[in-house]
């Protein structure tokens, strides 16, 4: 959560940052941090979207936070409308990104998860 916390304060409008890994790996938590850093909420305020598949948190900046965990098709997120998001002003976290790979926009930020053990995970971010 520090990690998340401290990028979060970094991020701009317009950020897109997508996170790939396995339930348990860490996505949801480090996200956690990051809204923190960005808007200025506490962590409790964050919860995963799993049943509704975004969460918006206000604050410094906004944080549009997408679990597509349960999404079938990429037309669903188009038919929601969410990916007027990509250019709403504020920082779109989308776990499960993998499930929309033809609508991400071409500049995003790669966050892969990989569980470690009990409590180590690895991180690798790419531009």
């Amino acid at each position: 959560m520090a990690f998340g916390h401290e990028w979060g304060r970094t991020l701009s409008p317009n950020d897109v940052i997508c996170f790939f890994g396995d339930l348990g790996a860490g996505k949801t938590t480090f996200i956690k941090g990051l809204v923190e850093g960005a808007t200025g909420l506490s962590t409790s305020a964050v919860r995963s979207p799993t049943f509704t598949y975004l969460n918006i948190y206000e604050g410094t900046k906004p944080v549009y936070h997408f679990d597509l965990y349960r999404l079938k098709h990429e037309s669903q997120f188009l038919e929601m409308g969410f990916d007027e998001y990509f250019e709403a002003g504020g920082i779109c976290c989308i776990e499960w990104a993998e499930k929309i790979p033809s609508l991400l926009p071409s500049r995003h930020t790669k966050c892969l998860f990989t569980h470690l053990g009990e409590d180590q995970r690895q991180i690798e971010c790419l531009l």
